[in-house]
């Protein structure tokens, strides 16, 4: 079955890109995709890994329990010959899931604040190191430039080989080598809530308990000239 993250599953009240759905707008997206409460949902998109993590994300935040990604998408399942067809399945009966939010799922700007002088917890930003530190241009205009005070930076680029994940200790060392603690409390951000989620999948695989992402993300963060920046 297909849908998108960016029609199906987001906020279309929101005024930042991507915005997450609410639980209604997901049970809606979600049960006209056939999606029962005992649903097995593998998840997967044409560019290997990179809205599917988007995707699982608003599914475990939700609450359902068996949502799965599928390791390098389309790219890796047409390298190793596997079959495709040339249509989508119609949805003929409409599902029963219903949603419901997992309190430290999403986290706002005012829980960022919070966590900035925290040592129990990390802010991860998933960006190119060019954005981290405000050398490149932002794509959005009226966003400034840099990064939420104490953020790290884990570009979401180095957690692949291939279309697929690192292994998981080899994920591991990639948090380590940006000195990422994964035992501490993780709040993930990026441009618009998307990349994040990537590197959420990856800090989970790597041992990572404790995972919330900001979904304002930078468009949110460098936008609102209150909001203090490095």
């Amino acid at each position: 079955v297909k849908c998108c993250v960016e029609t199906d599953f987001i906020d279309s009240s929101c005024l930042l890109p991507h915005g997450f759905p609410t639980t209604a707008q997901f049970t809606k997206s979600a049960q006209q995709l056939g999606i029962n409460n005992d649903t097995i949902v593998v998840i997967y998109d044409n560019q290997g890994v990179y809205s599917s993590p988007r995707a699982w994300w608003i599914f475990t935040a939700m609450g359902h329990k068996q949502v799965y990604i599928l390791d390098g998408g389309l790219p890796q399942w047409l390298e190793n010959n596997l079959p495709t067809a040339a249509k989508y399945n119609d949805v003929l009966v409409k599902g029963n899931i219903k949603a419901q939010l997992q309190p430290t799922a999403l986290v706002t700007s005012a829980d960022v604040i919070e966590a900035i002088d925290r040592q129990d917890s990390n802010i991860v930003d998933a960006r190119s190191n060019e954005r981290f530190i405000g050398v490149a241009q932002e794509p959005r205009a009226g966003v400034r430039r840099g990064h939420i005070p104490s953020s790290k930076n884990m570009p979401f680029t180095e957690l692949f080989l291939g279309h697929v994940y690192k292994s998981d200790s080899e994920l591991a060392q990639v948090f380590a080598s940006h000195h990422i603690d994964l035992s501490k409390r993780l709040i993930f951000t990026c441009g618009s809530g998307i990349t994040a989620c990537i590197v959420i999948v990856a800090a989970m695989l790597a041992g990572a308990k404790q995972l919330s992402l900001y979904d304002g993300s930078w468009s949110e963060w460098g936008s609102n000239s209150r909001l203090p920046i490095e």
